[in-house]
C-alpha cells in the first residue's frame, strides 16, 4: 500500500492539508516520524509537508502496475505541481501544506527537483557498477532530503551541510543494505557490481537468496561502510538549532539501530525487510537521552 492509497481530502483547509501530510508521515515513514514528533510545531508541520511531497514522488516511481513511460509522465506532472507551488498556485493537499511551509522556511526548490531526478533514474537504471555511481544516486535521493531538512531545522555554520549529507548518505546506505530483498523483487540491485565481483557473489546468488560466506562478507562490508558515514555525521548535532538536535538524534538513531541489528544477522536482508518494533523505538529514544550519539 502506498501513500497514494490514502483518500485525498476535498477542498482542504491548510490545517486539513497538514493533517493529510502528517498521516502520510506516520503511516509510511515510521522510522523518520519518531524524530518528527519531537520537533517544535512550525518545523514539524513543514517537515510533514516536505516528507509527504517526497514520499508521493517515491511512490509514483515504485508503482508496480505502471509502465516506465507512464511513471515518467506522472513524475513530470508532480514536478509541474512543484513549479506551481513555488509560484503560489498549489492544487494538491500536499502542495497546499508545502506552499504554506514555504512562507516560513526557505526550502530550496532544487532539492525537490533532485529527488524527482533520482526517481526518474530508478526507471532507467537498475544496476550500479561502482560505489561512486551509487554515491551520485545518493546525492539525488538522500542529500536532497538533507538540504530540505536543514532549511527547516536551522543550523549555525555551513559545515552543517556536509555533516547533514553524511547523515543522509548513512541513512540511504542503510536502506540499500536492508532492502536488498525488496529491491530484487523490482529487479533492482543497488549493491555495486564491482563489489559483487570483489566478494565473489553473482547476481544469480542474490536472486536465489544464497546465504554463502561470500554473501555474508559482502553484506557486512555494506554495513560497516554505512556505519562509517554515521560516524562522520556525528558533529552535525552541535551544528543544528537547539530545538532540532534531539529529533535528529532520534532519526539517525533509529537507522543506526537497524544497522546494528543487521550486523547480528547480515543474511536477513535476503529474506525480509528488517524493521524496529514500537518497543525497540522507545528504547532508541531512551538511549539517545542518555547518550546523544547516532550510533
Amino acid at each position: 500500500m502506498t501513500s497514494e492509497a490514502l483518500p485525498l481530502p476535498v477542498s482542504p483547509t491548510v490545517d486539513e492539508a497538514y493533517a493529510f501530510c502528517r498521516a502520510i508521515a506516520h503511516r509510511y515513514g515510521s522510522n523518520f516520524s519518531v524524530g518528527f514528533r519531537f520537533l517544535p510545531p512550525a518545523k514539524r508541520r513543514a517537515v510533514y509537508a516536505a516528507y509527504a511531497w517526497c514520499r508521493w514522488a517515491d511512490d509514483i516511481a515504485d508503482e508496480p502496475n505502471d509502465s516506465p513511460a507512464s511513471v515518467l509522465d506522472r513524475l513530470a506532472a508532480w514536478q509541474g505541481e512543484l513549479d506551481a507551488t513555488y509560484a503560489g498556485r498549489p492544487s494538491h493537499p500536499i502542495t497546499l501544506a508545502l506552499a504554506d511551509a514555504l512562507q516560513h522556511f526557505a526550502i530550496p526548490m532544487s532539492a525537490f527537483v533532485a529527488l524527482v531526478d533520482g526517481c526518474r533514474q530508478d526507471m532507467v537504471k537498475t544496476r550500479y557498477e561502482t560505489f561512486d555511481e551509487l554515491l551520485q544516486y545518493c546525492e539525488l535521493v538522500a542529500s536532497s532530503i538533507s538540504d530540505i531538512s536543514l532549511a527547516i531545522y536551522g543550523y549555525r555554520t555551513p559545515a552543517a551541510i556536509d555533516y547533514g549529507r553524511n547523515l543522509a548518505t548513512a541513512l540511504q546506505l542503510t536502506n540499500v543494505t536492508r532492502d536488498v530483498a525488496d529491491d530484487l523483487d523490482r529487479d533492482r540491485i543497488y549493491l555495486p557490481q564491482q563489489e559483487l565481483r570483489q566478494f565473489g557473489v553473482t547476481e544469480r546468488d542474490l536472486f536465489d537468496r544464497r546465504g554463502s560466506d561470500a554473501m555474508r562478507r559482502l553484506i557486512e562490508f555494506q554495513i560497516e561502510r554505512a556505519a562509517g558515514y554515521f560516524r562522520a555525521a556525528e558533529p552535525l548535532v552541535r551544528e543544528l538549532s537547539f530545538d532540532t538536535r534531539f529529533p535528529t538524534l532520534l532519526m539517525g538513531g533509529v537507522y543506526a539501530t537497524v544497522l546494528a541489528r543487521l550486523r547480528r544477522d547480515p543474511l536477513v536482508v535476503l529474506r525480509k525487510r528488517l524493521s524496529l518494533s514500537r518497543v525497540q523505538k522507545i528504547v532508541v529514544v531512551a538511549r539517545r537521552l542518555i547518550r546523544p550519539h547516532f550510533a
